[in-house]
């Protein structure tokens, strides 16, 4: 865990976040600033930077991610009328943490 990463923090326990989903590898819950009615991170619980600090050892985390949110959408019941998944990668990018998060957006 970095000490000062947000992300970090939520997805070790230390903060209030409530989580609509959690395994081993991975924790789900709401965006605070939400920009559709359904705006989810999928968060790995291993701090990796940004995409590109990703590495070939960390491809079933990405692969959980993806997984992840293909079910969260099933089970908001968002995956019929479609849903958006996205990365924001570096401050370009829109990365604003930088801990990598993946970004479901649905229910429109």
């Amino acid at each position: 865990m970095e000490t000062d990463c947000l992300f970090c923090k939520i997805s070790s326990g230390k903060t209030d976040t409530e989580f609509l989903h959690e395994t081993d590898r991975l924790v789900v819950f709401r965006d605070i600033r939400p920009h559709a009615p359904v705006h989810l991170l999928i968060v790995p619980k291993k701090h990796i930077r940004s995409i590109n600090d990703i590495e070939n050892v960390d491809r079933e985390i990405l692969a959980d991610l993806v997984l992840t949110a293909r079910e969260m959408a099933r089970r908001l019941e968002i995956h019929e009328s479609g849903y958006k998944l996205f990365f924001n990668v570096e401050r370009g990018g829109g990365q604003v943490i930088f801990h990598v998060h993946l970004h479901l957006l649905g229910g429109w």
